[in-house]
């Protein structure tokens, strides 16, 4: 019911429900177009097959003798017909593209005693940098916002008193994700080590020598003919670049496998300043890392998980602003930090538009594109005030892994891209379980997923991740299966308690 006032008197007036019929007509209507023009190639076909067939179904057992002779007192034309069907079909399968399945993938589930809540993150902000109250209060304010809960994890190297980031603290960090992880991806794939022909590495902030990847390659006793690589600086986006060079390599070594492993390096990284543009990373930053298994083997399409579709990537490094949004760098007192600019999410979207107008034409169903590009027309030729038709990308996916860098970024992407809470769930439950994972938080969405029982064979996936230089960058995987998740899931442990209510979220 709804109150209304007539004359000071209150007045109990029913509440309006929505035009359902309408609405739902509109709806079908939609569906039905999109559908339409999507299969009209298909369609077109169907009258042409039916035409054949019943031409073929009216030839008689002499007709098709006939047709015999023919190619019997013919036979240098059989012989060379043959010939080029035989060479043209070696070329086919020796130069097409093979498929990349990702057989299986991990990540690393932080201990209980490395938990960094937000009543001990405020405790070891205050021993371990001095900060004066303005700047705890900063803090404060940042972590109340960030949308990260009680349960994420900390490197060990900052839950001592006074913190020790030497490098061999950052190598126990690195070295606890790493073989956690691949641990656990080793033994739910029964993959050896030394098969693994390919390896990746991306971690921005930490490289050591010898890299990462000889640590890892060392720890497993790999190959001595191992394709290694180890990315760093590239940001939060590096592991779809990870996974793109990972395919690129596939393609061209047959019958092999690949790890992809992205992660983050938090001990040697604190900023222990007071310029609040460098404080916020100390605030959303967390303790993880994926461990991804690739394969170019048609025989392990029957037990992976999801097939690579598409990588789309896209770097706005030409423009000044855009490549120092997101910068390393010395504060007045020579303290080093990571600075976030207060354009970020402006260049993000920009990044973001450019990125989705290239994946757009790969993904989007031929309605989509067409309602877009005549809007497009009409908006140049007819009337500037035409607002430009934004294609929907939920026609495209089933589901979304959107980085989970902090709130803002999931708010913008979720309201600009008219994407339901549901859609965003995932990414922010990440964000409140485990943090910014960096590189790895996409991964740790996609288990989410899978640990509520909601990808379904033939499912598409869109991973999409925002990293400095500045970064968008894209990835598609097509579920092959009814996707359960491995014993070794991340929320195993918890799932039942999520989605959780978040402050300020409908």
């Amino acid at each position: 019911m709804k109150n209304s006032s007539k004359n000071g008197v209150q007045v109990l007036q029913p509440r309006r429900l929505p035009d359902f019929l309408r609405s739902v007509k509109l709806k079908y209507v939609k569906l039905g177009y999109h559908y339409l023009v999507s299969h009209l190639l298909k369609l077109c076909l169907v009258p042409v097959m039916a035409a054949v067939i019943i031409k073929a179904s009216r030839l008689s057992l002499d007709d098709i003798h006939q047709m015999w002779l023919q190619l019997e007192y013919n036979l240098v034309r059989v012989v060379v017909f043959s010939a080029i069907f035989v060479f043209g079909s070696t070329v086919y399968v020796m130069t097409r593209k093979r498929f990349i399945y990702l057989v299986d993938y991990a990540c690393y589930l932080p201990p209980q005693h490395l938990k960094a809540d937000h009543r001990y993150f405020m405790e070891y902000a205050k021993e371990a940098a001095d900060f004066d109250e303005p700047t705890m209060e900063f803090l404060r304010k940042i972590m109340e916002r960030s949308g990260l809960g009680d349960e994420t994890g900390a490197p060990p190297s900052m839950h001592c008193f006074p913190p020790r980031p030497s490098m061999a603290a950052a190598r126990q960090e690195a070295e606890l994700v790493m073989f956690g992880a691949l641990d656990t991806l080793f033994a739910s794939t029964n993959v050896k080590p030394r098969d693994i022909g390919i390896l990746v590495v991306n971690c921005s902030l930490f490289n050591p020598t010898p890299s990462l990847t000889a640590m890892i390659i060392n720890k497993y006793k790999m190959r001595g003919n191992i394709k290694s690589f180890n990315l760093s600086g590239m940001g939060c986006s590096a592991g779809v670049i990870a996974i793109d060079l990972a395919k690129d390599m596939l393609q061209v070594h047959r019958n092999n496998y690949a790890v992809v492993f992205s992660t983050e390096n938090m001990t040697q990284n604190w900023y222990s300043g007071t310029q609040k543009s460098m404080l916020i990373s100390n605030c959303l930053f967390r303790l993880g890392g994926s461990a991804v298994l690739l394969s170019n083997k048609s025989g392990d399409r029957g037990r992976s998980k999801y097939k690579l579709i598409h990588v789309v990537r896209t770097h706005c490094g030409a423009n000044d602003k855009a490549y120092k949004c997101v910068y390393q760098e010395e504060d007045n007192v020579g303290k080093i930090g990571v600075s976030l600019s207060k354009e970020l999410m402006a260049i993000a979207g920009n990044a973001l538009k450019t990125n989705i107008t290239t994946l757009g034409p790969l993904v989007l169903p031929i309605s989509e594109q067409i309602l877009f590009f005549v809007t497009l027309v009409a908006k140049k030729l007819f009337n500037a005030k035409i607002k430009p038709y934004v294609p929907d990308f939920k026609l495209a996916f089933e589901h979304f892994c959107i980085h989970a860098g902090g709130r803002g970024v999931i708010d913008e992407l979720e309201k600009n891209m008219q994407l339901s809470p549901l859609h965003v769930e995932a990414s922010r439950m990440t964000l409140h379980r485990f943090g910014n994972t960096s590189s790895s938080s996409i991964w740790y969405e996609l288990a989410y997923m899978e640990a509520k029982g909601r990808m379904r064979k033939g499912d598409r996936i869109w991973q999409v991740a925002f990293g400095s230089g500045f970064k968008c960058n894209s990835a598609v995987w097509l579920a092959l299966k009814n996707v359960k998740p491995s014993c070794s899931n991340p929320w195993e442990d918890c799932i039942h308690k999520y989605p959780v209510k978040l402050k300020g979220i409908n």
